[in-house]
């Protein structure tokens, strides 16, 4: 069975910790004008980078790319409504979501 979670995020650049499949990480997301979308960067406990300028698209774990670095889940995007949608500059954390999935 899968379990999944919403990591809460806002329409603000952002930095934070956060625990996923029991280890924690620092997320910063950013928004890239160039590309019209969010990016995150994932970094270790002691803020080493890990993953950077992942962009937040919809339809994918975006966390597929990198199995070597054993996230323990899948990291995906939605929207309220078109879930085929990026989040925008305006609606990351209310209608735009991130979610950390996992399977035991």
């Amino acid at each position: 069975m899968t379990t999944q979670y919403e990591i809460p995020t806002s329409a603000q650049p952002q930095k934070f910790a956060i625990t996923l499949a029991g280890v924690t990480y620092n997320l910063i997301m950013v928004w890239n004008s160039k590309a019209a979308c969010w990016v995150i960067d994932i970094h270790d406990v002691n803020d080493n980078q890990l993953v950077c300028g992942i962009p937040m698209v919809t339809g994918a774990d975006l966390l597929a790319p990198y199995p070597h670095l054993g996230f323990g889940g899948t990291l995906t995007v939605s929207t309220d409504g078109n879930p085929h949608a990026i989040p925008t500059l305006d609606n990351l954390g209310t209608t735009g979501h991130l979610y950390f999935s996992t399977t035991p």
